[in-house]
């Protein structure tokens, strides 16, 4: 709703412990626009306290007695300063306005009725300035009952304690007792590591977005799950984050997850700021055409038209849609598998699978078994083996399945929160396998198959000996571990002694190994599991 009701919503009232306060005179709806008002005084960041008066001064002669004697009337927490600047100070509200030359100006004002308004870091309502109106709006950000004080919010929601009342102190020089502030110490630790860690997240995906896309959708997707999480809300940062995921997709060419996630933004910036607003009108415009933003086309790496947008799907479904970009690309590194804490599980029973390779560099326990494994990109994580099932002794590792040097893969595999830091928390062991084989074998392995095993478009396929192509029907292969074929005999013999395939041979016999080499990890498919059972393209 844009317009404020013709009768207020809010009364002033004294509020114990603030001076005075506005409180809802009736139940007010998400997304009510309770006022909207000029400013009074207006100044820009950064004056000596002797040019504000001065500036404060001449402003206030333009002003009618009664706006006069409702700005002296504010608090004053600011004592030692002069009486102008001590009020301005304590009340005053960020804005920023338009220059001539279309620059933007961080600006304090004073608005006699929302400077009002206190503070509480849970706020209730979301303040904005729209410099097409110049007006300054105030929507509320939940469902506020009758009798309740109206709130907003002076410093940045993803601040932690220690930062929120640092800044409260320095720039209303207050200290806030509200209940986040007042949460008992290990609570409060918690709700604090969580919000800088979603600080430093977002700003990696936004150094990151022109270097490291999946990287960069990593991190956003983390922030947009705490704001969903009991930290968190839909607030104005968790608009913004989907309009940086739009931005992100648009980017890498996907216009119809870009159409999607803009639609989104623009949605809750209506809600908080009013359609009126410059944000929900920007997020607007990108939906209705994504391909005319400035940053479309920096890559075609993630192609879609606008018009893929899947309808009919159910909300898992949706949620694995929205967020497919997020699905490893086959056998993958550490750093690009999905976030257990994070993953959607449920949806349909087909989709794309991955699979994670580390060798093991050392175990760190037996009971349960805890092993440090190294990525293809030398990422050294924990891997916990835990099966809550403890009468199932085949769901079980024995010492001599795994040791230093040997390769494990996990098919699926998730990223795991430990509390001394990330690595993969592991209880189904059929979806893992360890392999006698260093991880750089089995690499080598993977792309020596895909060149020689796998039948080529034309329907050929090269020969493991000398590398020619040749028609399938004009070739033997390997009747030992059935992965490469071969010209002639002479062919065979080479490969035996000069490519190792003597060695090789008897690892490819193992038909998991060789049914990693072989699945389509680009096709959604049902659910995988060891042993594996994948068409046998070397036929």
């Amino acid at each position: 709703m844009n317009r404020p009701a013709d009768k207020p919503l809010y009364a002033v009232q004294d509020i114990p412990g603030k001076g005075k306060g506005l409180v809802a005179t009736a139940n007010i709806i998400k997304g009510t626009r309770i006022l909207s008002e000029q400013a009074a005084i207006a100044l820009p960041f950064g004056l000596p306290d002797k040019e504000r008066r001065k500036i404060i001064s001449q402003q206030l002669k333009t002003l009618n007695n009664d706006a006069r004697n409702a700005f002296l009337s504010l608090q004053n927490r600011f004592p030692t300063k002069s009486q102008y600047v001590g009020i301005f100070n304590t009340n005053s509200l960020c804005i920023k306005t338009s220059t001539d030359e279309g620059s933007f100006v961080d600006q304090a004002a004073i608005f006699l009725i929302a400077s009002l308004i206190n503070h509480n870091c849970e706020n209730n309502a979301q303040q904005s300035w729209n410099n097409n109106t110049r007006r300054h709006n105030i929507h509320a950000l939940r469902d506020i009952q009758e009798g309740e004080e109206i709130t907003l919010s002076y410093v940045f929601s993803l601040l932690d304690r220690a930062g929120r009342q640092a800044l409260l102190k320095k720039s209303f020089n207050f200290t806030c007792s509200c209940r986040l502030c007042s949460l008992p110490i290990r609570e409060s630790q918690r709700r604090d590591g969580n919000v800088q860690r979603v600080a430093a997240l977002d700003e990696v995906a936004k150094h990151q977005r022109s270097t490291a896309p999946l990287q960069s959708l990593q991190c956003y997707h983390c922030v947009l799950a705490y704001h969903l999480s009991k930290y968190g809300r839909e607030d104005c940062e968790y608009a913004q984050a989907h309009g940086d995921v739009a931005t992100l997709l648009v980017m890498y060419g996907d216009l119809a997850r870009g159409r999607y996630f803009a639609q989104k933004a623009a949605s809750v910036f209506r809600t908080l700021l009013g359609s009126d607003s410059n944000e929900a009108a920007e997020f607007a415009a990108m939906a209705r055409d994504p391909s005319r933003h400035p940053q479309y086309g920096f890559s075609m790496k993630w192609k879609t038209s606008v018009d893929e947008i899947p309808y009919g799907l159910g909300s898992a479904d949706l949620e694995n849609w929205r967020w497919e970009r997020l699905i490893p690309e086959g056998i993958s590194p550490f750093a690009d598998i999905p976030s257990k804490e994070h993953f959607v599980k449920g949806g349909t029973s087909k989709k794309r699978h991955w699979c994670y390779m580390g060798e093991i560099v050392k175990t760190k326990l037996l009971h349960p078994v805890q092993l440090e494994v190294k990525d293809s990109r030398d990422k050294k994580v924990a891997l916990h083996f835990y099966s809550s099932n403890t009468s199932d002794t085949g769901n079980s590792l024995r010492p001599g399945q795994y040791q230093k040097g040997y390769t494990v893969v996990i098919l699926d595999a998730l990223q795991y929160r430990f509390e001394f830091g990330c690595g993969i928390n592991q209880q189904d062991l059929r979806m893992m396998k360890i392999f006698p084989l260093r991880l750089a074998k089995i690499l080598a392995l993977n792309k020596e198959v895909r060149e020689f095993s796998i039948r080529h478009d034309d329907g050929k396929r090269k020969c493991h000996g000398c590398g020619a192509k040749a028609a399938v029907a004009s070739m033997k292969r390997c009747s030992l571990c059935l992965s490469f074929w071969y010209c002639s005999k002479e062919c065979q013999t080479a490969a035996w002694t000069t490519k190792a395939h003597k060695a090789d041979c008897k690892s490819l016999r193992d038909p998991d190994l060789r049914g990693l080499f072989f699945y389509n990890w680009d096709e959604a498919q049902d659910s995988i599991s060891f042993p594996l059972q994948v068409a046998d393209d070397s036929c």
